[in-house]
């Protein structure tokens, strides 16, 4: 019996579970030329994922006045990349030429470049803080 009461008295005493932070991440796109369609971006949380194509969050940011921007909400403070495209003509798919090079505009966090394919996750990666952050991306 003292072993419960005991037991008890430090569930009581102990600190309540907050849920994890949560931080907003302001993405920004610039450079657009062509006013139609959306930027089709994507979250990955982690080199394998990125890797692998396998988001935390994908999205369809509309473009408007030659911009196009959205908050994305509750993500954990942590390390992030984002690999995004125009799609103009608004089929969904990243238009390429018959040798599979992208005709469409795209882009990588911290406009990272990409050479004869996405960019690498160390040159696109960044901290996402408690606080949030922004990326601004030149998409061309």
């Amino acid at each position: 019996m003292r072993f419960m009461i005991a037991l008890l008295a430090a569930t009581l005493a102990a600190p309540a579970l907050t849920p994890a932070a949560a931080a907003d991440l302001d993405l920004r796109f610039t450079g657009i030329e062509t006013p139609t369609g959306a930027i089709m971006a994507v979250v990955f949380a982690n080199e394998a994922d990125y890797t692998a194509g396998k988001p935390v969050r994908a999205m369809m940011i509309p473009v408007k006045d030659g911009a196009a921007a959205q908050v994305v909400s509750g993500l954990a403070p942590g390390r992030y990349a984002i690999k995004a495209f125009h799609d103009i003509d608004g089929n969904g798919q990243m238009g390429v030429n018959p040798f599979g090079q992208p005709v469409e505009p795209f882009a990588f966090s911290n406009d990272a470049p990409g050479n004869m394919g996405p960019a690498s996750w160390s040159a696109a990666a960044f901290d996402l803080a408690d606080a949030g952050a922004v990326q601004t991306i030149v998409i061309k």
